[in-house]
């Protein structure tokens, strides 16, 4: 039996059998782990509820044949209380755990740097300081940031050109001038892009200082951008309240 231990939040679960689950795990330095909890369905678990969504834990397991098996459990900190109490929150955080598990099964070397953003995004969305949508769309350019997609904002995406930017071109990588701007593009508010900017950057009050429709412009934008890098693209996203409010 081969023991390791590591720290990791709780992606998501499914049951097994009657009395289990397998646990979806990003972990600081495994990357992603589907595991086993044996019996933590049962109201008499050790650690049941520590292995539930949202959750930033330190675990020890061993290495199963087909499925690692979760020993311990150790819960670092708890982020599902003030998420799973808002529906923006929620939503906004489930749509944060698709898109790490989905970018480190594509690209397998940022797992660390897609954990810690993970971490920071949890801890900001459940602190309330900003609103859930800016929070997500924050982490989603992040994410695509240090996967390597990152969307060129501030010059063209196809000849580098930083001035005369007319549109943006998913397909493209961002940002593009009037002499290359490619057939399907589109040309959103520049207060949008620069709230992009902002959000990737981590210019937070510039972003909180944004208006409505920039948000949602903004939103859109990085949606698409983020579904044309993955091909399955994020189901939750759907699910996701953009209301602007903040708690």
């Amino acid at each position: 039996m081969s023991l390791y231990r590591d720290e990791g939040v709780v992606l998501r679960t499914q049951k097994l059998g009657e009395a289990d689950r397998i646990v979806t795990l990003l972990t600081r330095r495994t990357g992603l782990v589907r595991a086993v909890g044996k019996g933590v369905r049962r109201t008499k678990s050790r650690f049941g509820a520590r292995l539930e969504p949202f959750t930033h834990i330190d675990v020890q397991l061993y290495t199963g044949r087909t499925l690692d098996v979760i020993t311990q459990a150790e819960t670092v900190r708890a982020y599902g209380e003030p998420i799973v109490a808002d529906y923006a929150r929620y939503t906004a955080a489930t749509a944060m755990l698709e898109t790490a598990e989905k970018i480190v099964a594509v690209e397998k070397d940022p797992a660390l740097r897609q954990f810690l953003l993970l971490i920071g995004a949890l801890r900001t969305l459940g602190e309330g300081g900003h609103a859930p949508r800016l929070v997500l769309d924050a982490f989603l350019l992040r994410s695509l940031a240090v996967a390597g997609y990152a969307p060129a904002l501030e010059e063209c995406a196809r000849c580098g050109a930083r001035s005369g930017l007319r549109g943006f071109a998913v397909h493209a990588g961002g940002a593009v001038c009037s002499v290359c701007r490619p057939h399907g593009a589109v040309n959103p508010a520049p207060e949008s892009v620069r709230l992009m900017g902002a959000l990737l950057g981590g210019d937070w009050p510039a972003a909180d200082a944004s208006e409505e429709r920039h948000r949602s412009e903004c939103s859109g934008l990085v949606a698409a951008y983020l579904q044309w890098h993955l091909e399955n693209g994020i189901r939750s996203l759907r699910l996701v309240d953009r209301s602007a409010s903040v708690d």
